[in-house]
């Protein structure tokens, strides 16, 4: 071995250890502000940041320096507290990645300071801070301008239906990106906005089509949104195996930000998020319409769950890491999982939901021949991601979504819905519910119940307990439809169902023949259909998908 290689090797040592020892001393003190009750305490804490901080300057981070600051301010030693905050001013970064200005605009940094406010000083960072962030804030304007940027292309001059057609099949107007990594502004409401962060293969090139990965994070309840992402964040920590293997296999991720009101499980508020936003990516990115896909871990998980069950039509398949299959803001209808792939990645030791309800689910899946597989992981609690034993189910998961890709025209819908908002799948659109009417026969509920589950008693401890639950909860009756199509030959069983629309492609039926509808074993439609050219063009202005092309419309009414 040489000399060299012998330094590197010294020197790498020297650097962990350095690491491992600054985090003791700091999560220490940490572990003990948190605990503290009397200023002793406080006291204890602040002689463990300035040990770390003085034997490992190189390790010190912005979120230390924010914290013992706090601590001398709150002992009134301005002097020292200031030195420090000015430090964290002037650093290139501050915490995961989020510029070192941050917190001083936050909501909460006068409570955390109160003994600084009236010092001239503080008005002055405060000051220094607002300059910062409105330069910071042009240089997003900035890239997100240039992250829209595509060439124009023309539908409306084409004359012909058909060429019409064809040029949105062909449609590329993309162009080269100067970044890797966009943080992108989006608008929930007139008065809200949120953000979502999408990261690019490091050979990014406009005329390839690309896969991509929606990541959903849990803990919707508790996060907030945010105007701006980080690489930091996104990419690294519990997630470092999403990027490894994205960057392994030129796949797309895109990490959409939610909170307690906005998100993917909890409200119908931001559930229109994780579609928009992906249609105002396939405008300025070259994506291929039939690998797009969601997951998750926990609440993120039980989000991709939720639009398996509820809007799946965009996507190719579904994934989740420790996932309740379970939709919370209406009827779970797991028959409908049929109309594309979930893969779950579950634990034995997970309060959020249990192994043996996992096994019961599991074989539901089964029994209905579900494109459904579940990878037990025996020995891990709920936060499985964290740990470096998840690796190879992120690698299941990578080459599931390299052989996975989207039937855009399934000859088969199996589609229940309770809410009319939801009433679209493929080829199916615009169903609307008749719940007076009486159930079909074959409309059938399905639920089984959970006896056990697990959770943690006061002393940090995974216990068994006992529970009487229905795994699924309908609160709203429901309407469904099953639904065939062949040689030009739609055949379609209604239950509770008022309404519904045949979206029709040339990919389907053959446009020179009439086309057949029977619903219920009645014919409703028997006629040709040509193209709808203002049909054609609203329908791909919506949903931006140059594989699922829709040339016109079948509108259908039951007749009781």
């Amino acid at each position: 071995m040489s000399k060299y290689i012998i330094y590197l090797t010294v020197l790498f040592s020297t650097v962990v250890t350095a690491q491992k020892n600054y985090t003791t001393l700091t999560e220490t003190a940490e572990t003990i502000v948190s605990k503290a009750k009397e200023d002793n305490h406080y006291r204890e804490a602040l002689t463990l940041y300035e040990q770390a901080f003085k034997q490992y300057p190189d390790s010190i981070n912005a979120s230390d320096l924010y914290d013992i600051s706090v601590l001398y301010s709150r002992f009134k030693e301005n002097e020292k507290a200031f030195n420090y905050l000015q430090t964290l001013s002037n650093s290139p970064k501050g915490e995961y990645g989020f510029p070192a200005w941050r917190p001083f605009l936050d909501k909460d940094v006068e409570e955390d300071f109160e003994n600084l406010l009236l010092d001239s000083r503080w008005k002055k960072l405060i000051d220094d801070a607002l300059i910062k962030q409105k330069l910071f804030s042009k240089v997003l304007q900035e890239r997100e301008a240039e992250f829209y940027q595509v060439n124009t292309v023309a539908l409306d001059n084409l004359k012909e239906e058909k060429a019409i057609y064809d040029k949105i099949r062909s449609s590329n107007p993309y162009i080269t990106k100067n970044q890797r990594d966009y943080s992108i502004s989006f608008p929930i409401n007139d008065s809200t906005k949120t953000s979502f962060f999408i990261h690019l293969p490091v050979n990014y090139t406009p005329t390839k089509k690309y896969s991509l990965l929606f990541f959903l994070h849990g803990a919707v309840r508790y996060n907030r949104l945010l105007d701006y992402q980080t690489a930091e964040i996104n990419l690294g920590m519990s997630n470092k195996y999403y990027t490894k293997y994205a960057d392994l296999n030129d796949v797309i991720l895109v990490f959409p930000r939610g909170d307690k009101q906005y998100n993917w499980m909890t409200s119908d508020d931001g559930f229109f998020m994780v579609p928009q936003i992906l249609r105002n990516i396939k405008k300025v990115i070259n994506i291929d319409d039939n690998k797009v896909f969601i997951t998750g871990h926990s609440n993120g998980a039980t989000g991709s769950f939720s639009y398996l069950m509820k809007q799946p039509t965009d996507f190719a398949g579904f994934y989740g890491f420790n996932t309740e299959p379970i939709v919370n803001t209406g009827g779970t209808f797991v028959e409908n999982i049929k109309n594309r792939s979930f893969i779950n990645f579950s634990t034995d030791q997970d309060y959020y939901y249990p192994p043996n309800a996992n096994d019961d689910f599991t074989a539901m899946m089964k029994n209905l021949n579900a494109d459904y597989k579940e990878y037990r992981y025996n020995g891990f609690p709920h936060w499985f991601p964290s740990f470096k034993e998840s690796e190879p189910a992120h690698q299941i998961l990578f080459e599931d979504l390299k052989k996975h890709e989207r039937n855009p025209f399934p000859k088969k819908i199996t589609w229940e819905f309770d809410d009319n908002n939801y009433g679209n799948i493929d080829w199916i659109g615009n169903a609307t519910l008749d719940t007076l009417k009486l159930k079909a026969k074959w409309h059938k509920e399905l639920n089984f119940k959970i006896t056990k589950w697990l959770e943690y008693d006061d002393n940090d401890e995974l216990k068994t307990i006992d529970v009487d639950k229905y795994a699924f909860d309908f609160p709203r009756q429901s309407g469904k439809i099953k639904a065939t199509y062949n040689n030009n030959v739609f055949t379609v069983e209604t239950s509770r169902i008022k309404s519904f629309v045949i979206n029709i492609s040339p990919e389907m039926v053959n446009l020179k023949e009439k086309v057949k509808v029977y619903v219920n074993n009645k014919l409703y439609f028997n006629e040709y259909v040509t193209y709808n050219r203002e049909f054609m063009l609203k329908s791909f202005q919506k949903n931006e998908d140059r594989e699922q092309v829709w040339v016109n419309y079948i509108n259908i009414t039951i007749q009781d």
